[in-house]
């Protein structure tokens, strides 16, 4: 049976994100996929500490150093069929867990060879799943294609396969805006936009999770 993961970068276990990613989930257990889904905030891990351990030419490369809640994790991979990795934007970024995880992960099987750039040991199809406040409008006009592009390119360099992506703009962060100091936002127009688009953006990332798998 073939094996899918999603990587949920949000401290929300039941946000945007999460939807997102349990909506992929179900696509590709309909595909036939074995699935799991790994909360990145309820483990306990940090960044890459640039051991290079990962570069030494006396051990296997392919393999982080530090021995932490992540580690099964980083294992897992190297037997997936493919991944999807999801994360809110936060200040024009991905999420500080998320990019903790993309340095363990995608630094240790990167190696400063002339020859080839990846010591990953299959090709992963994956997928980026974004959620963010921001407009698709601003999004353009800030230039986060070209910001977020670098993880994308990173991901089919070493993945060896150029991810599927989905955007979910204007998100609906409270479920009382009253509650919040939250004036630069209008909250009946950010509900209006996610009953308008939300569950076709639920349907296409179930589609990618299917495909993911299907296509494989």
């Amino acid at each position: 049976m073939k094996k899918f993961i999603a990587i949920n970068g949000s401290p929300r276990r039941n946000g945007n994100t999460a939807q997102l990613l349990n909506e992929a989930i179900r696509g590709a257990a309909d595909a036939g996929a074995e699935t799991e889904l790994v909360n990145l905030y309820a483990l306990n891990f940090k960044g890459c500490t640039s051991c290079f351990y990962c570069k030494l030419k006396s051990k296997p490369h392919g393999t982080c150093a530090m021995k932490d809640d992540l580690t099964p994790v980083l294992e897992k991979l190297k037997t997936a069929d493919a991944v999807v990795f999801g994360t809110p934007i936060y200040f024009m970024n991905l999420s500080a867990g998320m990019l903790a995880f993309i340095e363990r992960f995608f630094f240790s099987n990167y190696i400063y060879s002339a020859e080839i750039p990846t010591v990953f040991p299959k090709k992963l199809p994956s997928a980026y799943f974004y959620t963010m406040n921001m407009t698709e409008q601003h999004f353009a006009q800030l230039g986060m294609a070209k910001k977020v592009g670098v993880y994308e390119r990173t991901a089919k360099n070493i993945l060896q396969v150029a991810p599927k992506i989905l955007h979910a703009f204007n998100t609906v962060q409270f479920n009382d805006y009253s509650k919040y100091e939250s004036s630069i936002f209008n909250p009946e127009a950010k509900i209006a936009h996610r009953e308008k688009t939300f569950a076709q953006t639920c349907a296409e990332a179930y589609e990618i999770g299917r495909a993911l798998i299907a296509e494989n």
